[in-house]
């Protein structure tokens, strides 16, 4: 029967083809009584293994086919199966009940989501329950005998309907047999919505009835860029679907041939797209897609994926490899950013009421030499083997970037004085902190570059987490007064002789391209998949008439909305939610 189904516009463009429906196996339990807790015990331990083998093996397929910042959820899921104290509840509810191995896991995993439930406040560990239920399910499994589905065992092209995706399916997927998802669970932060937007494909999430309403094999249309799905579709309405799938095909053949080319605007000014980058495993993609720098190389994986402190020498192969790699392209290095969300198991660090305005980034950093000063080193010597730039986040005030300047010029001179070869390196910080946009001009005068961190700014600007579904419609990276504390931070690092870059999301965002080149940003980084369509858009923009447009939208507009449509009115072919035609 013909239906009409209403979601999230999570990745965009229009795609038809028949529906795959993908569910998940009975992994219902009985719990029943043991005689042998020794053999119960070893059930348990062995299922555990089997689970952290896979993850692992996932993991390395994700790096692989993602990327490090796609596969930094599966080191969190190994932390947790071999978490000590996860194991030992398990250990313990199947001795005190005497119960089966898969008992004792369902009740002690029910017992730590009630408990991460109530954090309400804390996003990280809201997260952690989609977490707890992914390794849950997989461990329960092996204890079953029951083998999880794998998306990697399409042999078709299909459009996949399912509940919801979780990382670990996701990762399995082969971008040619996935023509776009539809899920009934999700928003655009979801995972099956950033892999959507990863692999280039189109996607419509919390649809609600998807899975309801979908059989599998039937013939639908989804439309990633107004979040519709159409089934049982009439062959008008097929053709037309099928002339946008062909068109969108034929704009990756000519984003493909931009490789190559340098960022030039239509009236001629050169702008530097550069790439956001997580481990050495992205420097395929940078390449392929022609970046011209490296505006975020973020360290804080190579942190999370030990199980200990990375030696100065483990880090400065990663550094060198890096950096020869990409040569002669500059490419910035910010140190260690861990905290908020994004914890290090071994550090210890004590428990925080709101860990994104804790002790994080560069805070951490400071707190901690011995862990500063190795990166630091590490990253000093590598800087002889390519064009290095080091980048202090989270920057706060004049105080943080001088006493981390100063640690940096003492490492430096102890490297100096040992006749440690090493290159030229600009030092700068993230503007991401509302207070260091405020006093862009002084920070101005004592840095060599300044990076704006959209991302963090514009959470802080207007103290909504985008995670937050209930305050995500404050997260509005288009808001006037983000577009003010942007141009600040422009005007006052142009003031004074340096470049300003932006590593956020909003650096790709075709709505607020536009207005960044007005405004005069002069790097733009981002995913490497967005680079392309970034520069292809950048072609068809007059900078000389944008200024005016960015003037017009600084002084004149009070909501996001009116950005939108000030922007819209100027550039033909942005669409209400930022995708470019």
């Amino acid at each position: 029967m013909r239906a009409m189904l209403k979601g999230i516009a999570a990745s965009d463009g229009v795609v038809c083809g028949h529906v795959f429906r993908y569910s998940e196996p009975d992994l219902s339990i009985t719990k029943r009584s043991i005689t042998n807790l020794d053999h119960e015990l070893n059930r348990f331990h062995q299922a555990l293994e089997a689970a952290v083998s896979e993850v692992e093996m996932i993991k390395t397929r994700a790096t692989k086919n993602l990327g490090a910042d796609s596969a930094q959820v599966f080191s969190a899921h190994i932390a947790m199966l071999q978490d000590p104290e996860f194991i030992k509840s398990v250990e313990d509810e199947i001795a005190r009940q005497r119960c089966n191995a898969e008992a004792a896991l369902a009740t002690v995993v029910t017992d730590y989501g009630a408990s991460l439930a109530k954090l309400t406040d804390n996003p990280y560990m809201q997260e952690r329950i989609t977490d707890l239920h992914d390794i849950s399910k997989r461990v329960t499994a092996h204890l079953l005998g029951i083998k999880l589905p794998d998306l990697a065992l399409l042999d078709r092209p299909v459009i996949v309907v399912t509940h919801d995706l979780i990382p670990s399916d996701t990762v399995s997927v082969d971008a040619k047999y996935i023509l776009g998802f539809v899920t009934d669970l999700g928003g655009r932060t979801s995972h099956s919505s950033i892999l959507a937007r990863s692999l280039n494909i189109p996607a419509v999430v919390g649809t609600q009835t998807a899975t309801a309403d979908l059989a599998t094999d039937e013939m639908v249309i989804i439309d990633g860029t107004t979040g519709s799905v159409i089934s049982e579709p009439t062959a008008a309405e097929i053709a037309t679907a099928k002339q946008a799938m062909a068109d969108r095909q034929a704009n990756r053949v000519r984003l493909a041939k931009l490789r190559h080319h340098q960022t030039v605007t239509k009236d001629g000014i050169g702008v530097t797209l550069a790439a956001n980058m997580g481990t050495a495993n992205d420097i395929p993609s940078v390449l392929d897609n022609g970046a011209e720098a490296v505006g975020l190389m973020r360290t804080e994986f190579l942190y999370m994926d030990a199980e200990r402190v990375p030696t100065e020498d483990e880090q400065f192969a990663i550094y060198r490899q890096v950096v020869s790699a990409l040569a002669p392209r500059p490419v910035v290095i910010r140190t260690l950013d861990i905290g908020g969300d994004k914890p290090l198991p071994y550090l210890h660090q004590a428990p925080e009421a709101n860990p994104f305005m804790g002790e994080r980034a560069i805070r951490q950093s400071l707190a901690h030499q011995p862990l500063f000063r190795s990166q630091l080193r590490a990253l000093i010597r590598a800087s002889a083997y390519g064009h290095l730039r080091i980048m202090f986040p989270m920057i706060a005030t004049l105080d943080e970037f001088r006493q981390a300047k100063a640690i940096y010029d003492d490492e430096r001179s102890k490297l100096t004085t040992a006749q440690v070869p090493m290159g030229k390196i600009d030092v700068g910080m993230m503007v991401e902190v509302p207070a260091a946009a405020m006093l862009a001009d002084r920070f101005a005068q004592e840095v060599d570059f300044m990076s704006i961190g959209t991302n963090d700014l514009i959470g802080y600007a207007m103290a909504a987490d985008r995670t937050n579904q209930d305050v995500a419609y404050l997260y509005q990276p288009y808001h006037p007064a983000v577009l003010r504390l942007v141009d600040r931070i422009v005007r006052a690092g142009h003031a004074a002789g340096i470049p300003v870059a932006m590593c956020g999301e909003m650096a790709g965002d075709p709505i607020a391209v536009p207005i960044l080149l007005g405004i005069g940003l002069d790097e733009f980084s981002m995913g490497a998949g967005s680079i392309l369509k970034t520069r292809q858009l950048m072609g068809t923009l007059n900078v000389h008439e944008l200024q005016s447009l960015a003037d017009t939208v600084l002084n004149s507009t009070s909501t996001s909305q009116e950005v939108i449509t000030m922007v819209q009115a100027a550039v033909p072919g942005i669409n209400d939610d930022g995708t470019f035609a």
